[in-house]
């Protein structure tokens, strides 16, 4: 069998991300929210926050009563009582009067400043101001933080800490997210036994499994982990048609390439409704990789090497299991990389582009990539790198000093 459908790394990453089947939702409380991904747009159900209050520690007035107040011609003020953190405020502050107030207290209705203590001094029933406070100084309105309706968060949003925070602060302790897409994770190969057993001559430990079920779990999605399926066409059948049934992606590590025993291709397109997407892409590593449609459903041959299977991964699987996941990008997020200059040259072969693996340091304020020398299937290559840049398919590599956009190492 030769290798047909290749594609160019930007037409696998187009078509590896077809539109995602729909994955459905599910209620959780906000202690099982984090990092999940929200199913619709949330509008407030209160402002927030829900009463007017005081952001410093000071006094309480009307603005107007200390204009022109300064450290030579002081305004004065009567005292006329104060309001503590979780108190209702029981009085209006009076024309020519103050009320001592705490940071986060309700403010009183007639005021509309706070003057910090630090510009006050107090004289028996009266308060000395030195300084002139602006009307809103101080303080914080109604509605100020999220008004009563808006949208909160909007529907494909990543929930991080802060989001959980203001949602709390609404008193929304439910929120509908997506469902956690279930990923099958097939390793294959007559050469491989699991990990927890020692290998006899001529055959390795299972290192797909355990790595790819960690990839697909950061992802954001649940591993559903099967047994080693032997180089034999109908295994491998029976187990993807099983998969199918249960999961909805599927990961076939091994078998992808073009050797007498590499069923997977075969396998895949045995199916009445499979659509080829690509056999091949144009990358190192990891030219040999399968991309297959299954009725609605999406079927991933990944290279047997863990170093390339999981470079393919995080290229073109990954971006597709967070849209599956429901995520929609945040608009200005900033990306996971950085730039670097060169500790020495490169070579590549033109014609596929080329992932080196870069160890990083600083050097005067400035970030340098220094390339981990090795073969590519090194999986210690991969385990020591910080990050790693990438060599266009056109060029024979790069200069020493040249800059480089180092895409970092989750």
């Amino acid at each position: 069998m030769l290798y047909f459908q290749v594609k160019s790394a930007d037409e696998a990453r187009r078509l590896l991300n077809p539109t995602p089947r729909d994955v459905g939702s599910e209620r959780v409380s906000l202690s099982r929210a984090l990092q999940r991904v929200l199913f619709g747009t949330l509008a407030a159900p209160e402002s927030l926050p829900p009463f007017r209050r005081a952001v410093v520690d000071g006094y309480a007035v009307r603005a107007a009563d200390t204009f022109g107040a300064g450290p030579g011609s002081p305004a004065y003020l009567n005292l006329r009582g104060e309001v503590n953190m979780g108190e209702t405020a029981a009085h209006d502050v009076p024309a020519g009067g103050a009320i001592r107030i705490a940071t986060g207290a309700m403010l009183p209705n007639s005021a509309d400043a706070v003057v910090m203590v630090e510009y006050t001094d107090t004289l028996g029933d009266l308060i000395e101001v030195t300084r002139a406070a602006a009307p809103g100084e101080g303080i914080v309105e109604v509605g100020d933080d999220i008004r009563l309706g808006d949208p909160v968060l909007t529907g494909g949003s990543l929930l991080r800490p802060q989001d959980i925070g203001l949602l709390a602060g609404l008193g929304i302790t439910e929120v509908d997210v997506y469902r956690r897409p279930r990923i099958a994770v097939a390793p294959t190969g007559d050469e491989v036994v699991p990990a927890d057993q020692a290998p006899p001559p001529g055959k390795i430990r299972d290192i797909n499994t355990s790595a790819l079920c960690a990839a697909v779990e950061d992802a954001g999605c649940v591993p559903v982990p099967y047994p080693i399926t032997p180089d034999d066409p109908q295994a491998l059948r029976a187990l993807v048609q099983r998969a199918l049934d249960v999961t909805d992606l599927v990961l076939i590590a091994g078998g992808s390439s073009v050797g007498p025993r590499d069923w997977t291709l075969e396998v895949l397109l045995s199916f009445p409704d499979s659509v080829l997407l690509l056999h091949g892409v144009s990358i190192r590593p990891g030219k040999p990789v399968i991309g297959v449609a299954v009725g609605d459903r999406l079927v991933v041959g990944l290279p047997g090497n863990p170093v390339s299977a999981l470079v393919v991964f995080d290229q073109f699987v990954r971006p597709h299991l967070r849209r599956l996941a429901g995520e929609q990008p945040r608009e200005g997020a900033l990306a996971a990389d950085l730039r670097a200059r060169l500790t020495r040259s490169y070579a590549s072969d033109p014609g596929k582009e080329d992932y080196v693996r870069v160890r990083l340091r600083q050097q005067g304020g400035v970030w340098e990539a220094e390339p981990i020398l090795g073969r590519s299937t090194l999986l210690s290559t991969l385990t020591h790198a910080d990050g790693w840049f990438v060599v266009p398919a056109g060029d024979e590599g790069l200069e020493a000093g040249a800059e480089v956009r180092v895409i970092l190492c989750r």
